[in-house]
């Protein structure tokens, strides 16, 4: 038993130790985020799918504990009775697996095969030292010594998270001074966001704000931390089939006349009643602009986006041009982009789900043919076209919510970007649909607020929202999951009134 336990002990403090040294040495990646990149790279789409359904947006921690314990089991199952038997074979096992992590990492455009292969190296040599250490200590049979071996594994333990936390503030510390956010001014832009009327918000507690605060705005990618992007050096590059390629750096963006648009934004996985979706003002360089200077040439179908790390979306070229708001993004509701949320720059496209048009930490846009690429969720499995659909959400009350019988407003939001939503209704139990009243739009691009009062009986009821689009077209009231280009449904709660 003792050998497992020197074997995990050993596999945690590798761990720890690749984290303090990625927070202490500049260049040297996070071999933990490295293992999670590679394994949400590889995992089949329906296990994604199902750690959405699951964690929500809290997958990739979920992802990040899954490797801990992972370890933890192969360090106890595996390399702790081997090490027993032979030392030299245990740390033959810990290289391999510190050569994995270093591979891994080395995937990464911005990481290079030497630091990657110094963190895995000290991370494989501190967790054979540790395992053999431990197992010393556990060939004293007395009491004395079991003792003697638990203090020191529990001292290993501790130190080890602590290694572990302070390497991980330090290099997300890292990443955010050397990005430079902090010394980021906006520029006034040449088309303001009008102020936002009164009546665009309703006056019940409870119903989502009409502009999303960004703190409390959704995300969801692929990336398990935020990437290291330095504005010293990034640059926008235009490229792929246009007649004049180019590239801007981060103040020449700047410098380009921006606007503010307020657009609502959806996750494709969002779940009929989810809450991947929000508003936002969004202040940017209309696409347009940007491909007219590039010149897209004959053939030019598909803008694909691509992130620092690679990650790609693509959606149709005339997206840019058929009157929609699209724009490559530098602010957030009157601040620079947030890290999490695609500094120094992103995409933004009303009407487009996600994973198609809303490249976060963008490096480049390139032009292709429609068939002569497939952007990274395409071969996965889902739609390569991703228009969002009319959808609605009950914010309150919400369900398996106990009330009284006091009169309340039943509330919530409905969303159909470049549409607009023209009528929503609200259907008791088997009672007819009685039409809500509607916060005045911001524009057809964001989600409007909806109430109807209600004097609610004793009982259990049941209540459905649906929404009707600005093209007179109703939602789609058929349950179906997300996968392959988003959900449909009416969302419908239960709620249990008391007298």
């Amino acid at each position: 038993m003792r050998d497992r336990i020197a074997g995990a002990v050993g596999a945690l403090s590798a761990l720890a130790v690749a984290e303090l040294v990625a927070g202490l040495v500049s260049g040297v990646p996070s071999l933990v985020e490295a293992v999670g990149s590679w394994v949400i790279d590889v995992v089949p789409p329906a296990v994604k799918d199902l750690a959405i359904a699951v964690f929500g947006t809290a997958d990739k921690p979920a992802l990040l504990v899954g490797i801990i314990v992972v370890a933890a089991l192969l360090g106890g199952l595996v390399v702790g009775p081997l090490a027993r038997r032979s030392a030299p074979a245990a740390g033959v096992v810990f290289g391999v697996f510190g050569l994995a992590g270093a591979f891994a990492a080395a995937r990464e455009p911005a990481v290079s095969l030497g630091p990657s292969l110094a963190a895995g190296l000290a991370a494989a040599g501190s967790g054979w030292w540790v395992t053999g250490r431990l197992l010393d200590r556990a060939a004293d049979g007395t009491d004395e010594g079991r003792r003697a071996f638990l203090r020191a594994a529990s001292a290993v333990l501790v130190l080890g998270a602590a290694s572990a936390l302070v390497g991980r503030n330090l290099l997300e510390r890292t990443k955010r001074v050397l990005a430079g956010r902090g010394d980021v001014v906006l520029p006034e832009p040449v088309s303001a966001a009008p102020p936002v009327p009164q009546n665009a918000s309703l006056p019940v507690p409870g119903v989502s704000p009409i502009i999303t605060p960004n703190r409390d705005f959704y995300r969801i990618d692929t990336a398990l931390s935020t990437p290291r992007v330095d504005i010293a050096t990034w640059t926008l590059r235009i490229e792929g089939n246009v007649a004049e390629p180019f590239e801007v750096t981060y103040p020449e963006l700047l410098d380009m006349p921006m606007v503010e648009r307020r657009i609502t934004i959806a996750c494709v996985s969002n779940q009929v009643g989810g809450d991947l979706v929000g508003t936002a003002t969004w202040m940017g360089v209309p696409l347009r602009e940007l491909l007219d200077r590039a010149k897209p040439g004959p053939g030019a179908e598909q803008v694909v986006g691509r992130s620092v790390d690679d990650f790609t979306v693509g959606f149709p070229l005339e997206a840019a041009y058929d009157g929609r708001e699209a724009l490559v993004a530098v602010g957030m509701n009157g601040e620079p982009l947030p890290f999490e949320h695609g500094f120094p720059a992103r995409l933004v496209v009303a009407g487009l789900y996600g994973y198609v048009s809303a490249t976060k930490w963008l490096s480049s846009i390139e032009l292709h043919t429609w068939e002569g690429f497939d952007a990274y969720w395409i071969p996965r499995g889902w739609a390569k076209e991703a228009p969002i659909k009319t959808q609605s959400r009950i914010d309150t009350p919400r369900h398996n919510a106990r009330i009284g019988v006091e009169r309340r407003a039943i509330a919530g939001v409905a969303w159909a970007p470049t549409r607009g939503i023209s009528k929503v209704e609200v259907q008791i139990d088997d009672g007819p649909w009685q039409e809500a009243v509607l916060s005045e739009p911001l524009s057809e691009n964001t989600w409007r607020q909806w109430m109807i009062e209600w004097d609610p009986t004793p009982g259990t009821h049941l209540i459905r929202v649906r929404a009707t689009d600005g093209d007179g077209v109703l939602q789609d009231g058929e349950l179906r999951p997300p996968a392959p280009d988003g959900a449909t449904g009416w969302h419908t709660v239960a709620v249990r009134v008391e007298a």
